[in-house]
């Protein structure tokens, strides 16, 4: 039985080599945002329970609507939750 013939390899394009260095991608998060993350949940946790305890005493949470009050603190909170997001 005959055999087939190996076939040569063609030379193509192969880019100029040494020019110039190679970007190199940062893989990773901001060094400001696991900070920013961790301090948004605790600020928002932090308002609701102070809304909670002395909510009635403080002179701008006691204008505000209960419901209002927890929207900013959950604000907060879900500020941390799309900065998570980003996170690597």
């Amino acid at each position: 039985m005959p055999e087939s013939k190996r076939r040569k390899r063609e030379v193509g394009f192969q880019g100029p080599s040494g020019i110039g260095e190679r970007k190199v991608a940062r893989i990773g998060s901001p060094s400001w945002l696991a900070p920013t993350m961790v301090a948004c949940f605790v600020l928002g946790m932090l308002y609701i329970v102070v809304f909670y305890i002395a909510g009635s005493q403080i002179p701008g949470m006691k204008d505000l609507s209960p419901l209002i009050n927890v929207a900013i603190g959950f604000g907060f909170i879900i500020v941390g939750f799309v900065l998570a997001t980003r996170w690597r």
